[in-house]
């Protein structure tokens, strides 16, 4: 005679298989901070000065005025030139697509 089971029916704890199939995630969004030395002055930061995204976006954002104003004295090396083109073309890639969301975006 043939056994017939339901989805999820069978010797299993329904919490240890459900959760572990996620990687013990409940919620939809879980930001796993890492191993910060001090999570609770990054869960600070993250509610009051604002998220990494916020953060990034204003790191970025003076990068480019700085970049506008940088005129060294002396000939950057080849490796110095392509790390700046390089940051020059993540910042602009960042300034299309604010753009397209209607977002204020400065350009490099």
């Amino acid at each position: 005679m043939s056994v017939f089971k339901l989805p999820l029916s069978g010797d299993v704890s329904p919490w240890t298989s459900w959760f572990s199939a996620f990687g013990s995630q409940v919620g939809l969004i879980n930001i796993n901070l890492g191993q910060s030395g001090a999570p609770e002055v990054e869960r600070e930061i993250l509610d009051e000065v604002g998220s990494y995204g916020r953060q990034l976006g204003r790191i970025g954002d003076a990068l480019t005025v700085l970049l506008r104003h940088f005129h060294p004295e002396e000939p950057l090396d080849e490796s110095e030139e392509k790390s700046v083109r390089a940051l020059r073309a993540m910042l602009d890639d960042i300034a299309e697509i604010k753009a397209r969301h209607d977002r204020a975006a400065v350009r490099p």
